[in-house]
């Protein structure tokens, strides 16, 4: 036992230490405590932004005041301003930069307006002045129809609307908004971690075979413990590491100088974060990761380069992908079919289940059944893999095909 303990600190302390590995840790922590940040980051800037001077062709000299009482209702920096110059000396101005953007408004019953700038691209002021124009529109409409400001307003009263699902299993408008932008984030983690994790043990295996170093350990340990060893070693790595990016999302969440119950904030589902999903998490995260490293263990052991190893990673590759795909596109109809069903199979649970757990109030006998499904297939994957890594380690040569698995196994019944 003391050799297997052995085996699980090098795999642990191995990677721990690697630059690449506390690199992208301290990104990704660092990248959460940006991200709660943001919105007060992006204001920081628009503040520090300088009015910009948009000049108006006006023939009627009577439409500019209006525009600049709307840019400034709309909070807007540009000031708007009446010129005499033509056209093409406008045009000249945009060229030396000497003037940001020009307007070209003419009045009457429906107004006709024009803004030049020099690229198409400026979307946000071009907006602020379409927006500005469109009111000034509406105003003159009301005006001349004899309506009041009230029944303007009266006139774009928005409808009560509200969704409500009869399925029991369904939440309302609300609870969904709540769950949507936590779940999205967490089934990102998931699939991030299923991929790299069991990627790092299948190369470590194949880097290991081919510096001959397996050929020194397998003569002290066995294969199996060798195996389990390794996936347990970097299994724990991953969990700290994870940890560390939960501890440093809920500072960065909690401790934001933004307000986190509007907004982007809101719509995202940062405002109420719910303990049960962060343990559906963790759970479907460990399930996910011990279901996929036991199969990227099983395919190391054929391969004797690391040249090799993304090639025969492949199939494991397109089943984490098609298990991806599912469950973004399931966050907008989390109760489809398709959804329902892919959830119970067990190398898309981790993440389709894990999202019907999020968005949905399924009941408790669902996720348990998808967890013993899970449970059941690590078991026979565990059994038929450590007969394949038993022989796997001991096989070299050009490896490409997963045709090598009952050499594998033949290799190991003779061992």
């Amino acid at each position: 036992m003391n050799s297997f303990w052995i085996i699980f600190k090098q795999a642990f302390m191995t990677k721990a230490r690697t630059k690449s590995f506390i690199i992208t840790t301290i990104i990704v922590a660092a990248a959460f405590f940006l991200l709660a940040n943001l919105p007060a980051i992006i204001e920081s800037f628009a503040g520090d932004e300088e009015s910009q001077v948009l000049h108006v062709v006006d023939d009627s000299g009577e439409l500019v005041p209006q525009l600049q009482a709307q840019l400034e209702q709309a909070d807007s920096n540009i000031q708007a301003m009446p010129t005499d110059l033509s056209e093409d000396e406008l045009q000249e101005g945009i060229a030396e930069g000497t003037i940001d953007a020009y307007l070209v408004i003419e009045g009457g019953d429906a107004l006709s307006a024009r803004y030049i700038s020099e690229s198409a691209n400026e979307i946000g002021a071009g907006a602020d002045v379409e927006n500005a124009v469109q009111a000034i529109q509406t105003a003159l409409t009301a005006e001349r129809l004899g309506l009041s400001g009230a029944e303007v307003g009266e006139l774009f009263l928005p409808a009560s609307f509200e969704r409500e699902a009869v399925s029991d299993s369904a939440k309302t408008e609300e609870e969904l908004s709540q769950a949507r932008g936590l779940v999205y984030v967490l089934i990102l983690l998931i699939y991030v971690a299923v991929i790299y994790y069991p990627n790092m043990i299948a190369m470590e295996v194949a880097n290991e075979k081919s510096s001959r170093v397996m050929e020194i350990l397998i003569s002290s340990v066995s294969p199996v413990k060798h195996m389990f060893a390794k996936i347990l070693g970097i299994g724990t790595l991953g969990i700290v590491q994870m940890m560390i990016f939960g501890i440093a999302g809920y500072f960065a969440f909690r401790t934001s100088a933004s307000d986190m119950t509007e907004g982007f904030f809101s719509v995202m589902g940062f405002s109420d974060i719910k303990v049960s999903t962060f343990l559906f998490a963790i759970l479907f995260f460990l399930l996910g990761y011990f279901l996929y490293a036991v199969l990227a263990a099983l395919l190391g052991s054929l391969v004797s380069r690391t040249e090799d190893v993304q090639q025969l990673m492949l199939p494991m590759m397109f089943l984490i992908i098609i298990a991806s795909f599912i469950a973004f596109s399931g966050i907008g109809m989390p109760d489809a079919g398709y959804v329902t069903v892919t959830s119970f199979i067990p190398f898309f649970a981790p993440l389709v289940m894990f999202l019907r757990v999020g968005m949905l109030d399924i009941p408790l006998w669902e996720p348990l059944l998808s967890i013993a499904i899970m449970l059941v297939t690590i078991g026979i994957l565990g059994w038929f893999g450590a007969r394949v890594y038993r022989g796997g380690v001991l096989m070299y040569g050009s490896s490409q095909s997963l045709k090598d698995i009952g050499k594998a196994i033949t290799l190991g019944n003779k061992k």
